[in-house]
């Protein structure tokens, strides 16, 4: 699951601290880009984390989800409008900004400004477990 990490992900795969009660922990820290103007202005800062407990005895990776997610506003974005957080086995969280335009072909096509899938984190962490003859459960109870 370290092998992972890398200068270009945006994510990083660590061991657990101990109070996280887990041994491997996977944690993606992100700013989304800031939209309207004034005190109108929002910006979301998120952080997304599968805590996982490796059982050797039944080849169990239990995998626990964590999101927590603060909306700040203002020109410059300070003040805390907005704060949730939530967790389980099967949290998912999907954030996208942009437009639409004419493509090549003349076909209506999305221009992505802003892209944030928690899937992309899961899905390699995933791949290595059970590539390696174990099993992905979403039970890790906190």
């Amino acid at each position: 699951m370290f092998a992972l990490n890398g200068p270009n992900k945006p994510y990083r795969v660590r061991t657990a601290l101990a109070e996280e009660k887990a041994d491997v922990v996977a944690e993606w820290h992100m700013l989304e880009p800031a939209w309207g103007s004034g005190m109108a202005r929002r910006q979301v800062e998120r952080t997304f984390k599968f805590r996982m407990r490796l059982d050797g005895a039944t080849h169990e990776v239990r995998v626990c989800a964590d999101v927590r997610e603060e909306t700040r506003a203002g020109d410059p974005p300070q003040r805390v409008v907005a704060r949730m957080k939530g967790k389980g086995p099967r949290t998912r969280v999907k954030s996208w900004r942009g437009h639409y335009e004419k493509g090549p072909d003349g076909r209506r096509q999305r221009v992505d400004e802003f892209r944030f899938d928690s899937n992309d984190l899961r899905d390699p962490l995933q791949k290595v477990v059970l590539t390696a003859g174990w099993t992905w459960r979403g039970t890790h109870k906190p």
